[in-house]
């Protein structure tokens, strides 16, 4: 039997979906299944780490009968998965993450906020580490959540043996090796891969980490996307569907692997010029350089952390198409449009804007940041704004607040292109995979609002198919990363921006911009009013 094919499987935020890729990016089969979110209280969100290895192994058997193969021709096999924090004990057993104390939430979700309060007394530590997250260590990412971990739950600190980013641990789970990524740890662990040692102990010193390392089981090193990391181990291949001969490749963040998914193909000397959006639930923005360019507000430079060789920038918005359901759950209108309720407001958009244009939406103005302002204010504080309401309540009143949304999405985007622009790229072309590729008033605000050309993939799931890029360079498939990504990934459509609406978009964004500023002035008030 040839072993030609490889599978990617990708953990979101609420499913794990594997797919099935032969050598030249061609998807032959895909399954997706769900796994809870628990949410104790504001600010937390949790997972099951056995929850999920479950979905994935039953992703995994659905999406091989779904190509119709036999797992025996899967050669290699890689894991994206959200930047989400996993704890385990040491026999690697689940412990709690949990306020409600039960072992079974024992994943601590990208999108969870308790961890506000470690993250800027970090960011006052003033460390050279800040360098490299844009200056403000955010409370989605891990050390923050392991000291609020060892602060608030010290039973769960105390019984902790090993501590994994979720991808780590589906290798982990996959060959029983603990190998940790580049991508996961530089990004989301201050760990520097530019340096030897690449973990700061001075820093951990600081944060109250220092016996971090040792609780966590933190290997010295990490390895490079793509490397092989070993086969699966026997109970992993049966759970799995495959054979124990399978290769197992060293993963990366979802997000990431969305920007292998939409960047691979791109030359090298072009991509100064490009951003890569993985863009669902949230939006990440991945910029790559040659050169380590610090971006205020903007995650990074990171080495190594995407494409092999270079740096990388991540900008991001940490609720996008969550905001958008947000809106829709608030008004009466879009709590009753049942299940396809993006496609009915997409369609009576597109009819106000071919009878009226941009300008329906009269003084209506959103400001996002419902959830912070990841990039590029870096301010998890922030908080989004509603300007311009009436007591219209029907379905068109529905349909503008919802365009006066996607708008303000798209033009947070513009504002991450203006830093990213700023610290020397120069973007002109935004690459953009995930569900907003399905969402028209968004595919098109992102060309108009930015003025720059939106190139959508050829294979529409680019998560999946960086993913699959990792696995068939780490099953030698290919012989390496960057040329897995040369003959696998290619783009599909673009869309151009429409000129002659030029200055009503860049005078809607003066507009946002300045609402921007007064949310952080009656902020300011409202905390010495306090």
């Amino acid at each position: 039997m040839d072993r030609d094919l490889v599978m990617a499987v990708d953990v979101g935020s609420t499913a794990a979906r594997a797919g099935i890729f032969d050598r030249t990016g061609r998807l032959l089969g895909r399954a997706t299944r769900s796994f809870a979110v628990n949410r104790p209280v504001s600010d937390h969100a949790e997972h099951s780490s056995d929850e999920i290895w479950g979905a994935v192994c039953q992703a995994s058997r659905a999406a091989l009968a779904a190509a119709g193969v036999a797992g025996g021709r899967v050669a290699g096999l890689a894991f994206d998965a959200t930047c989400s924090l996993v704890l385990l004990d040491a026999a690697g057993r689940p412990v709690t993450a949990s306020t409600t104390g039960e072992d079974r939430w024992n994943v601590v979700m990208w999108a969870d906020h308790r961890a506000t309060a470690e993250a800027a007394a970090m960011t006052a530590t003033g460390h050279a580490v800040l360098d490299h997250v844009g200056g403000v260590m955010s409370p989605e990412m891990e050390l923050p959540k392991l000291a609020w971990l060892k602060r608030h739950l010290p039973r769960s600190w105390a019984r902790l043996a090993l501590a994994l980013d979720l991808a780590d641990f589906l290798l982990w789970r996959a060959t029983g090796r603990v190998a940790v990524s580049a991508c996961t740890v530089t990004c989301k662990w201050t760990y520097l891969a530019h340096r030897t040692p690449g973990w700061q102990a001075d820093f951990l010193e600081m944060a109250g980490l220092a016996d971090l390392p040792r609780r966590a089981a933190l290997p010295e090193r990490a390895l490079p996307i793509g490397t092989r990391a070993g086969t699966l181990s026997a109970d992993a291949a049966a759970d799995l569907g495959l054979d124990p001969a399978c290769v197992v490749g060293v993963g990366l963040i979802d997000a990431h692997a969305g920007g292998l998914g939409v960047l691979g193909g791109v030359p090298a000397g072009e991509l100064d010029h490009r951003l890569a959006m993985i863009a669902g639930t949230s939006t990440c923005h991945m910029a790559v350089s040659p050169a380590a360019r610090p971006v205020p507000g903007v995650w990074g430079p990171y080495y190594d952390a995407m494409v092999p060789g270079l740096w990388l920038n991540e900008g991001g918005q940490s609720a996008s198409g969550a905001l958008l359901d947000h809106i829709l759950d608030l008004h009466a209108e879009g709590r009753a449009l049942g299940p396809d309720r993006h496609d009915r407001v997409s369609r009576r958009i597109a009819e106000l804007l071919a009878a009226e244009g941009p300008e329906m939406l009269g003084p209506l103005t959103v400001l996002p940041d419902f959830h912070g302002n990841r990039s590029p204010l870096a301010d998890p504080e922030a908080r989004g704004a509603i300007f311009g309401l009436s007591i219209d309540a029907s379905f068109d009143g529905l349909a503008r607040l919802y365009y006066a949304t996607a708008l303000a999405i798209a033009l947070g985007t513009r504002q991450i292109v203006d830093a990213l622009d700023r610290a020397g790229y120069a973007i002109d072309t935004l690459h953009l995979t995930g569900g907003h590729v399905s969402n028209p008033v968004l595919v098109r605000l992102y060309a108009d609002a930015t003025g720059h050309r939106v190139v959508l993939p050829e294979q529409e799931d680019g998560v999946l198919l960086g993913t699959a890029t990792v696995a068939a360079a780490a099953a030698g498939l290919h012989p390496s990363l960057a040329e897995a990504g040369r003959a696998m990934v290619r783009s599909g459509r673009t869309v151009e921006p429409d000129p002659a609406l030029r200055r009503f978009f860049d005078r809607r964004y003066a507009v946002f911009l300045e609402l921007q500023q007064q949310e952080a002035r009656l902020r300011g008030l409202l905390h010495q009013a306090v």
